[in-house]
């Protein structure tokens, strides 16, 4: 006898929609799945067999051939258990219902039959919605988070028992609701506070300005000038999560396997991955291709502590996700693309020993030394730097001062207002910050005054910026206009747009 039930798989960060077939033929007793399985789903026998005979079933000892369609698409992980399950009772007349066509069915097994969490599980519950199924039926752990997706019911189940007496209509469960705006509101946790952190004014206003446009920032100073303390204090400026971003942000963890009790993403993502991490670890990859630190950092903050210290393919890793917003994987089988729009924020030593200008310590590195410290930093990717600042060692006095700075709060208030600027200027676009401005935005949205186009042009020919760091001053010039709450670019603005470069002053690494 043949049995049809609908699932998903997992690609990316899509889900296709996948038809689980089994045939009970005549002949010695065997159980195949076929379709392009991996080794999980192979190995799924094995769990179904011993789930449905704990569960009080019949494990029928026929020849049981199971088919996942369309056959050209690789099958990953052990989210198919569940559903093989059900279609082998259905096909040996152990379970009848007319609902099996109506709901897509994931949830791993354990061997007593329990129904385990599952990864993907909000992509998975859009691709239902879209492929226009009733409902979804996977594991009660992974309820709240699929229910996130408006226009599906959503059933929790804790055991293959459970699944089969819903679609049999002998039990009643109850589609899990859950408040969006209630989550998000109640979780935007705690943050470290600016008020902490002592002098370094300038690092601070860099720190501001890029909250309020999205950009780049690289911290150059010696070791306990407040590098990493400062960008640990970037979420806390940063505008609140809104609720389409944090569903975005969710399904990145969701297919990463990184959701920790919460189905929903509430707070901006800060990443701070070691120095010794691979390009792969760093930009998502690897023979099942899973998403990178780029990718978990998405509407957040990446944080790359000691930057020179990464190896030279992470950091070239690191060109395209910076530029385009996203990070795509290729394998022989699918292509596959992840979004990584995030803020890059890097910390480093001026030079190996890290005290090159510092007036207490002296620096013993030769200059040759100093050099090839900072020429591990490409070109291309210093462009791609909006804003770089020095943070000095703190004097005697700043360190014991007992005075506190200005508080993250009044900071964030006046970062809102410069993004609510932005939003107004750039309605109807996909972008909704200055940093995302491509070169035909910069062009409209940043008039220049007669003093400031002359600056500009001195800036280009005295520091030799490419076309891309002349861009981005343009577009670092703008936020800080908008901070100022004022529509065309005058010197001042350009200036500290300027001040703000000074990887590009000339040999700075050797260019």
């Amino acid at each position: 006898m043949l049995a049809r039930l609908q699932s998903h798989a997992v690609l990316g960060m899509d889900a296709c929609p996948v038809e689980v077939e089994t045939d009970l033929g005549w002949g010695l007793p065997a159980f195949s799945v076929v379709g392009l399985p991996d080794v999980a789903v192979r190995e799924a026998r094995e769990r179904v067999r011993a789930g449905i005979a704990n569960s009080g079933y019949e494990f029928p000892l026929r020849r049981i051939t199971v088919n996942l369609a369309p056959a050209d698409v690789r099958k990953e992980g052990p989210a198919f258990d569940l559903p093989i399950a059900l279609s082998v009772l259905a096909a040996s007349d152990q379970l009848k219902s007319g609902l099996l066509s109506e709901y897509s069915v994931v949830g791993e097994l354990s061997l007593d039959g329990g129904v385990r969490r599952i990864n993907g599980a909000l992509s998975i519950a859009e691709g239902a919605r879209q492929a226009g199924y009733k409902g979804i039926v996977l594991p009660a752990v992974n309820a709240r988070e699929a229910a996130l997706v408006d226009g599906l019911e959503v059933i929790g189940v804790r055991d293959l028992g459970q699944a089969a007496a819903f679609f049999r209509g002998e039990l009643s469960i109850e589609p899990v609701p859950v408040d969006t705006a209630s989550l998000l509101s109640g979780g935007n946790g705690h943050h470290p506070d600016l008020s902490e952190v002592k002098g370094q004014q300038h690092a601070r206003r860099a720190l501001e300005v890029c909250a309020a446009g999205g950009h780049n920032l690289l911290m150059i100073g010696p070791p306990g000038s407040g590098k990493t303390m400062l960008a640990r204090r970037l979420p806390s400026i940063l505008p609140p999560l809104q609720i389409g971003e944090a569903i975005e942000v969710t399904r990145i963890y969701s297919v990463a396997g990184l959701l920790d009790g919460s189905p929903l993403i509430s707070t901006r993502p800060f990443r701070s991955p070691h120095h010794t991490i691979s390009h792969v670890g760093l930009a998502g990859g690897g023979r099942t291709p899973r998403p990178g630190e780029v990718s978990l950092a998405h509407m957040g903050v990446l944080f790359l502590d000691e930057l020179p210290e990464f190896s030279r393919l992470a950091l070239e890793a690191l060109r395209q996700p910076v530029e385009d917003g996203a990070v795509t994987i290729s394998r022989a089988l699918a292509s596959v693309s992840y979004p990584a729009r995030f803020m890059l924020v890097a910390a480093m030593n001026p030079c190996p020993c890290g005290h090159l200008g510092n007036p207490q310590n002296q620096c013993l590195c030769p200059p040759q030394k100093v050099m090839t410290y900072r020429s591990r930093l490409s070109g291309p990717l210093l462009d791609r730097i909006d804003v770089a600042v020095e943070v000095p060692a703190l004097t005697k006095r700043e360190l014991l001062s007992a005075s506190r700075s200005e508080s993250s709060a009044a900071v964030a208030a006046r970062v809102a207002g410069a993004r609510k600027i932005q939003t107004a200027r750039l309605a109807g676009t996909d972008i909704f910050f200055n940093a995302q401005m491509g070169s035909r935005q910069t062009s409209r949205h940043c008039p220049l005054t007669g003093t400031a186009m002359a600056m500009l042009e001195s800036a280009v020919e005295r520091l030799g910026l490419s076309a891309r760091a002349h861009q981005r001053i343009l577009k670092v010039a703008r936020t800080i206009a908008d901070l100022d709450g004022r529509d065309e670019l005058d010197a001042a603005h350009l200036a500290e747009a300027i001040s703000y470069r000074s990887i590009d002053r000339r040999g700075w690494n050797g260019r």
